[in-house]
């Protein structure tokens, strides 16, 4: 299903915790060529290459600190002059605030580019609490699962890389997601009507299978970068 997309993408997922970016993200980037980029990825990578940015991030927190907004935009910006961006990126989990959505727009306009594209993954905030609770990944390759509705084709075994050990993150428990549910509706979802505003929030049954989430994402973006 690759596309040759005519000029570099710039795209948002918005959704709160257990909605699927994640997974959604990878396909976007099978499916178009993208290049998903993650804050923590981002930061990660950007310490190990020993970049200006990366080594002021590395300082920070060396000290127990948390990495500025300023800080993570320069990261970002280095990011976007690689090679491999060319087609576009799929942004996920930044921006979490208003205040780093309009800083994005303020970088994204030093180079002439814009956000093509916010896409809300809309989920029942109920349902959620079962579908992140019951989330595991391979401890090998990282591949995801669930215990409902995405086993291994084999059990034990993971399809992609053949590992027979799953891991679950500690804070993957009922507390904790209505924890972040509440945490995502005070700081995030505002940035719905900030896109909204702007003319490029698309919104997404987030509920139903995989494979009808994948192709509802996909027009959108076939869309908005014909």
């Amino acid at each position: 299903m690759s596309e040759v997309l005519t000029t570099p993408a710039v795209l948002i997922l918005l959704g709160p915790p257990g909605a699927g970016k994640g997974t959604q993200a990878r396909m976007l980037e099978e499916d178009f060529g993208l290049v998903q980029l993650s804050t923590g990825d981002l930061l990660r990578a950007a310490v190990a290459a020993g970049t200006e940015a990366g080594a002021r991030a590395k300082a920070v927190m060396e000290a127990g600190g948390l990495v500025s907004d300023d800080i993570v935009l320069a990261i970002l910006k280095e990011r976007m002059t690689a090679p491999d961006v060319a087609r576009g990126i799929i942004l996920d989990g930044f921006p979490r605030t208003a205040a780093q959505a309009e800083a994005l727009d303020g970088l994204l306009a030093e180079s002439g580019q814009h956000v093509t594209a916010a896409i809300s993954l809309e989920v029942d905030d109920a349902a959620m609490v079962g579908r992140v609770a019951g989330r595991l990944t391979c401890a090998t390759c990282g591949e995801g699962y669930h215990d409902e509705f995405k086993r291994p084709a084999v059990a034990g075994t993971c399809d992609r890389c053949g590992g027979t050990a799953f891991k679950r993150r500690a804070d993957d428990n009922a507390e904790t997601v209505r924890e972040r549910l509440v945490a995502y509706h005070a700081q995030t979802a505002p940035l719905i009507s900030h896109y909204e505003g702007q003319g490029v929030l698309a919104r997404v049954d987030a509920m139903g299978t995989i494979a009808d989430i994948r192709a509802a994402l996909s027009a959108i973006v076939q869309r908005v970068t014909a």
